[in-house]
């Protein structure tokens, strides 16, 4: 009498009234959805905030896609495409945030298409997998990225250039570090992201300084707002501007990663909805200060598009502030990215646990083992592995690599889509609001988020230079269609005789 157990768990494990009238209320919405809770809740909004901060990645993020939007557009592309991305990425964040109120819960995207379409399993699972391996190539993609700035620096610094071997090896160990980290556990995720917010706003003021006091000439403002650049071949300068764009997409995804961390969060149901949105507003703000030091202080964008250096920013750091100056922002950029790397690992072990509780990943036992760090690190470890098997691929073509990487921002802005497409066609379709609710305003924002996340997926598998070859084709689609291939043989084969919807962990003995 006056129990809730977890039928599912073979150690049959209880929890009794007492223990019952102590849970919190963060707790007790979890009990609500079914779900026993697991992991102490350790994390604060500075913390949670920080985990959507890790893996938005601001100062990494630009710094690693800028060229993108400087050789498509130019400045006036990448100023008003910030702008006009971050807007409705907030968009994106208020629709996200009402769910992640109403369903503060481990596996987020997953779970909210899971509860809101009980009746349709493929879609959660479909969604859970794409999701999960969105985050693990992510993953890969951040350590790969801060190997090339260590490439960029002994470059700047000593005139070697590293062989793909040398850069997949430190991204192999980037890899194990990031594995370590997570497997730690809570509390120093927890740490490691709010020191990144501080680290974020400590850095912002050193690089735009830096750039401003030291850069030989500055431009004017007629060309950091006006000035159109085009080294793609296409013709049609609109066109050329768009694709600019995709280097804010790309930088500002990641916002959700909050959810992730939700059932280790106090007050998750406030405090994860309120790092969503807070993540992409600091973002917007953070960017475009960062965004405009760097325009005004560009000496030569041909000198950029024409580098050897691994990562083109390094180029522009030393032409506008000296070697000696370039290697520190390339320090200050590269532990910002190992951060938004371990991140990454985060969300992943975390969706792997969430899928695997739901029997919808196998070897649920081990995938739902936590350890002494409160840590699921058979989730946090296959990252790992997948992360240094994929690595492999750069040492025999970077064109290959490049095409599964550049399938992650794709499968993320399609993971993006199910939710929200939810939302616009069965409004209703949430039972219980939470804390944080849009109210009139929900529709509209679904809508919109909807069309624009629309607009994005088609922007991305476009080709970004004229005329193709087989060297500068985007290969994105390809690799997307391959990953949605083995999903779907994944849910004929096993998915769809496994997994059958959300599994209550926890529920009232009456």
């Amino acid at each position: 009498m006056g129990q809730l157990e977890s039928p599912s768990s073979s150690e049959g494990k209880v929890i009794t009234k007492e223990e019952a009238c102590n849970v919190t209320v963060s707790d007790q919405r979890l009990l609500d959805l079914g779900y026993r809770p697991e992991f102490r809740r350790e994390m604060s909004l500075f913390g949670v905030l920080g985990i959507s901060f890790c893996s938005i990645g601001i100062l990494n993020g630009m710094s690693s896609a800028l060229q993108t939007g400087l050789f498509s557009g130019g400045p006036l592309g990448l100023f008003w495409g910030w702008n006009i991305c971050s807007l409705f990425m907030l968009l994106i964040a208020f629709s996200f945030a009402e769910i992640c109120s109403a369903y503060p819960t481990m596996g987020g995207l997953y779970f909210w298409v899971c509860k809101m379409k009980p009746d349709v399993p493929i879609l959660g699972f479909f969604t859970g997998w794409l999701y999960s391996m969105a985050m693990v190539f992510t993953g890969v993609s951040a350590n790969l990225s801060a190997a090339l700035y260590l490439s960029s620096m002994a470059e700047v610094g000593r005139g070697r250039s590293l062989t793909r071997l040398e850069i997949a090896a430190i991204a192999w160990a980037v890899n194990i570090f990031s594995g370590i980290i997570n497997t730690i556990g809570t509390k120093a995720i927890g740490h490691m992201s709010t020191l990144f917010v501080w680290w974020t706003l400590g850095g912002t003021v050193c690089l735009v300084t830096t750039l401003l006091v030291k850069a030989p000439k500055m431009n004017s403002v007629d060309f950091v707002f006006t000035n159109v650049q085009n080294f793609t071949g296409w013709q049609s300068q609109g066109f050329v501007v768009l694709l600019g764009f995709l280097q804010a997409v790309y930088t500002l995804e990641g916002c959700e990663t909050a959810a992730q961390v939700a059932e280790e969060a106090v007050r998750a149901e406030i405090l994860a909805p309120l790092a969503v949105v807070g993540s992409i507003a600091g973002s917007w703000l953070i960017g475009l200060a960062y965004l405009l030091a760097l325009l005004f202080a560009v000496q030569d964008i041909s000198s950029v598009q024409a580098t050897t250096f691994a990562i083109p920013i390094a180029q522009l750091f030393y032409d506008a502030v000296g070697p000696r100056l370039s290697q520190m922002c390339l320090v200050v950029i590269m532990v910002s990215q190992v951060m938004a790397a371990i991140t990454t690992f985060t969300a992943s072990s975390r969706l792997f646990y969430a899928l695997a509780r739901d029997n919808a990943f196998p070897l649920k036992k081990q995938f739902m083992t936590l350890n002494r760090f409160q840590a699921p690190y058979w989730g946090v470890w296959s990252s790992v592995l997948i992360g240094c098997i994929l690595s492999c691929a750069y040492i025999g073509s970077a064109i290959a690599f490049n095409a599964i990487l550049s399938s992650a921002a794709i499968s993320v802005m399609l993971s993006y889509m199910q939710p929200i497409i939810i939302r616009v066609f069965w409004p209703d379709s949430i039972e219980d609001f939470g804390p944080f609710r849009l109210g009139k305003w929900s529709w509209p924002v679904n809508l919109a988020s909807l069309l624009f996340t629309i607009f994005v997926c088609v922007l991305f598998i476009l080709p970004t230079a004229y005329p193709v070859n087989v060297f500068n084709m985007n290969y994105a689609i390809v690799a997307v269609g391959g990953l949605l291939v083995v999903i779907t043989i994944n849910w004929f084969w096993w998915g769809r005789h496994s997994f059958k919807g959300l599994v209550k962990t926890a529920m009232p003995r009456h």
